[in-house]
């Protein structure tokens, strides 16, 4: 199965990226492609064997989803491992950098979706969740 990675580095310390990435509130927060989108309700259980659900939804009602999958491998601070619903992989990594933290995200591309879709897709996603945690005091 072919990998696809995005990353971005937030201007941030590691507990307030930690925290936006695993709090539903936050998570309602930023997790959409583009404005077009929202994230209207999150649950998480942050354990391995734990899992989420995030509620995916355009703005004007014609389409929506849930994304969810189950914990695999949990380093606080510092690696979130998960498997989909459709058996997929994704591992998500903070690391301290000059500058802020690095978040990247590794996951298994699908089969439905062009890989540089998939991948732009992703890297919407994560820079929203990057401007989001540098505008949050």
């Amino acid at each position: 199965m072919r990998k696809i990675t995005v990353q971005t580095t937030v201007k941030s310390g590691l507990e307030k990226a930690w925290s936006a990435w695993t709090t539903p509130e936050d998570i309602n927060q930023w997790n959409a492609a583009n404005d077009d989108w929202h994230n209207p309700r999150s649950t998480n259980d942050l354990r391995v064997g734990g899992g989420f659900s995030y509620r995916m939804e355009a703005r004007d009602g014609s389409m929506g989803f849930d994304f969810e999958g189950t914990y695999t491998k949990i380093a606080d601070g510092q690696l979130i491992e998960y498997v989909l619903g459709d058996g997929r992989m994704v591992s998500v990594t903070f690391e301290r950098v000059d500058g802020g933290i690095r978040v990247a995200e590794t996951f298994d591309a699908e089969d439905s979706n062009p890989a540089d879709m998939q991948r732009q897709g992703w890297q919407s996603i994560l820079d929203r969740f990057c401007s989001y945690v540098e505008a949050k005091r």
